[in-house]
């Protein structure tokens, strides 16, 4: 596999009859690659002079034929090409000059050059000759921002930024020098090279003034052109490494990491020079206590109104829930896609161009990027977003700096920072959409219900398929559950087939409760739990994937998490009227027969019995009943609330009741079993919590005699919370 150079160029023609660079840079152009090689290598006169080779640099090619073999002097006495034996012309004397010699003839490349290595025979410096060259041509193309011409029939046309090195598997040479000077090694090291050169330039201009950073704006407009010439040159070349693990590839990545990582950099500080750095804009906190102050607020806010999580306490863990903010997510997501912070280039480019905000820099090592906000000044949030992560995240960089400046500003008259959001919109190509939603995830991280209210104006603009998740999470724990149902409406996982992850469908099972819809979120959880459990989600996202194999996890999560709600809502007496299957219902009956146990004085035991009774499982009720009994009684014993333990005594004696009403229906063989306690208990009351992979629950019992003989009480709560029979 061999690299070879081809320099695509399209100078500008203001006059007439072109300039010597003009017609040096044509020349370059139109050269063909291993042409473009040849010219680089340095050639030595072949022609004989007294019983031995000449030797002198050969500046100029022979018109007849092309070959660079002859000395100035010896092109005049000798008669044929030493290489090819065509006749030379005679008087002759105006040769053109050969590609190197005519760029150092127009100023193109240094007359320092023209000489360098002259004097050295052995054949390792003359080969670091050669590679020398070729690299002070590729400069000449790289300085001048080259462009490509590609003739249309009489049509030129233009294509800008487009790369100078372009893969040609015929481009072979027999010739060893010329060989190695088509090897991509040559390509890579003259990016390294020119990459490292670029940051000594670079740092040079960093270490300046605000005011005498504004004076090379061109010049870094120039060496952004540079970065991105370098940049497309190692893309073209890393895709001669299609499917291949070689150490040469990774280095190539790594380099074209840095190189992209540093272009982009580099873009913002030009935007940041051009608004100095925000000096001139003032800020809505004091100092960077004041804004520190300001964010740790907001963290303990979003700590307190923090939802638990229901995996944690399905799965027994002893991890209390906490909430993060929108930004501290933005900023963990640069530290987990960042892959290659830490190597070569990499390194040497954050070192060397880091000036803001240096202790920030060594904070974001040790404690991660999110310990790093808010940022000490503007010049610190460009360094340490843009030369770290990956630079497939510029995008996401630049929404965290917008979230910055929307951050630092607002609640300030609009007219004195807008137009610097809008700049920053309209430089870097960010839509209106784009816009909106990083200042949307602002003003729901801000805890003021003055920021909701501006949340929930803005909403019905960026809703859509591609919101994000977690804008209906922090709607539901800023308590406005309506608008986080229409954020699920408006984005299209309303309906069970496209949620993804457990954390999103457990939001949308608790939206629905609290906006008092549980059919809709029984519903819910019974599709999306039935899709996991076919393993049709598993096409969606890799983190998903893990969660989707264990479709037990997710029927035990959402149904456990809909019990909760709705003990917490009081809505336990429509829950039970649901239609849960047998997977269902075992989680169902231990989330109630569990808060029954840490509360006595509740009715989530009585309704559990209740909950048996409706479905004529007259056994399971009285096992139930028992076991409350027991419970009551000891909770009766320790009270000295005398309300509290009449209130639990009713509540005792009617469910007590109507449970002996029930068990008289059983034969009187099951009546004896079940009052003697020879009956074996079922349910989640057997000391069997695990369910297996098969779904082996108990067979459901049966109603005996069904409801001609007996009819089950219908319960009525009245205000004191006790439970009392309608007659029939």
């Amino acid at each position: 596999m061999y690299v070879v150079c081809r320099v695509m160029v399209g100078p500008k023609f203001d006059e007439p009859t072109a300039s010597r660079s003009q017609k040096a840079l044509v020349r370059l152009a139109s050269i063909d690659p291993i042409e473009l090689c040849n010219e680089a290598k340095v050639e030595r006169c072949r022609a004989t002079r007294d019983l031995r080779s000449c030797g002198r640099y050969v500046q100029r090619v022979l018109i007849s034929c092309g070959h660079a073999a002859l000395c100035e002097e010896c092109s005049q006495r000798c008669d044929v090409c030493p290489i090819c034996r065509v006749a030379l012309p005679k008087g002759g004397n105006d040769l053109p000059l050969r590609l190197y010699y005519e760029c150092i003839e127009a100023g193109l490349i240094s007359k320092r050059c023209d000489d360098r290595l002259r004097d050295k025979e052995d054949g390792e410096n003359q080969l670091i000759a050669d590679v020398q060259r070729l690299y002070s041509l590729f400069d000449v193309a790289l300085e001048n921002n080259l462009v490509y011409y590609e003739k249309l029939g009489r049509t030129v046309e233009k294509h800008t930024d487009i790369t100078d090195v372009c893969m040609d598997e015929s481009a072979v040479s027999s010739d060893p020098v010329i060989a190695f000077l088509l090897d991509e090694k040559v390509v890579k090291d003259w990016c390294r090279r020119t990459f490292r050169n670029v940051l000594t330039e670079l740092l040079a201009i960093y270490k300046l003034t605000v005011l005498e950073m504004k004076t090379k704006l061109s010049l870094l407009q120039k060496i952004s052109s540079k970065l991105a010439a370098m940049a497309n040159v190692l893309e073209v070349l890393e895709s001669s490494f299609r499917d291949s693990t070689s150490a040469m590839l990774q280095d190539l990545n790594h380099l074209l990491e840095s190189i992209l990582k540093t272009k982009q950099h580099l873009e913002i500080m030009i935007w940041c020079i051009r608004h100095q750095f925000l000096e001139n804009v003032r800020s809505r906190y004091s100092d960077i206590a004041s804004w520190s102050s300001s964010f740790r607020e907001r963290k303990s806010a979003a700590i307190k109104r923090a939802w638990p999580d229901p995996t944690n306490r399905v799965l027994g863990s002893g991890e209390q829930s906490t909430s993060s903010l929108f930004i501290e997510d933005a900023l963990s997501n640069l530290d987990t896609e960042q892959g290659y912070a830490d190597k070569d280039e990499g390194e040497l480019a954050n070192a060397s161009l880091l000036s803001g905000g240096g202790n920030s820099f060594f904070l974001s090592k040790l404690h991660g990027m999110a310990a790093c906000y808010p940022f000490e000044n503007s010049r610190a949030a460009v360094d340490l977003l843009f030369l770290q992560g990956n630079s497939d995240l510029v995008v996401a960089k630049q929404a965290i700096f917008l979230y910055f400046l929307f951050d630092r500003h607002w609640t300030m008259p609009t007219d004195e920072w807008r137009h610097i959001v809008d700049d920053f919109a309209v430089t870097f190509s960010i839509t209106r959409h784009s816009l909106l939603e990083s200042f949307v995830f602002y003003v729901l991280d801000d805890h003021t219900d003055e920021a909701l209210k501006e949340a929930s104006c803005l909403l019905p603009e960026i809703a859509g398929p591609n919101i994000h998740p977690k804008v209906a999470q922090a709607l539901l724990e800023r308590e406005n559950p309506d608008a986080a149902l229409m954020v699920l409406r408006w984005s299209g996982r309303d309906g069970a087939a496209t949620l993804v992850s457990l954390g999103e469908a457990v939001t949308a099972v608790r939206v629905r409760v609290e906006c008092g819809l549980l059919t809709e979120a029984f519903m819910y959880q019974r599709m999306i739990c039935t899709k996991v459990k076919d393993k049709k989600l598993l096409d969606a996202y890799d983190d998903a994937k893990e969660q989707c194999g264990n479709w037990l996890l997710w029927l035990e999560v959402l149904v456990t998490e809909i019990c909760c709600l709705c003990i917490r809502r009081n809505l336990v007496d429509r829950m039970i009227e649901l239609p849960w299957n047998s997977d269902e219902e075992k989680h169902l009956q231990k989330c109630l027969f569990e808060f029954a146990t840490d509360d006595p004085s509740s009715t989530s035991g009585s309704l559990l019995v209740v909950f048996y009774l409706q479905r004529y499982r007259y056994t399971e009720a009285y096992q139930v009943d028992s076991k409350l009994q027991t419970l009551e009684e000891d909770f009766i014993s320790k009270t000295r609330n005398d309300e509290i333990s009449y209130k639990v005594r009713s509540m005792s004696h009617w469910r007590k009741g109507l449970v002996s009403q029930s068990v008289e229906l059983l034969p009187d063989v099951l009546k004896q079993q079940l009052k003697s306690g020879n009956l074996p208990e079922v349910g989640v009351y057997a000391g069997n919590d695990n369910i297996s992979a098969q779904s082996e629950l108990p067979k459901i019992q049966e109603p005996i005699l069904g409801n001609l003989l007996f009819k089950v009480p219908q319960m009525q709560w009245e205000g004191n919370g006790f439970l009392h029979p309608q007659p029939y």
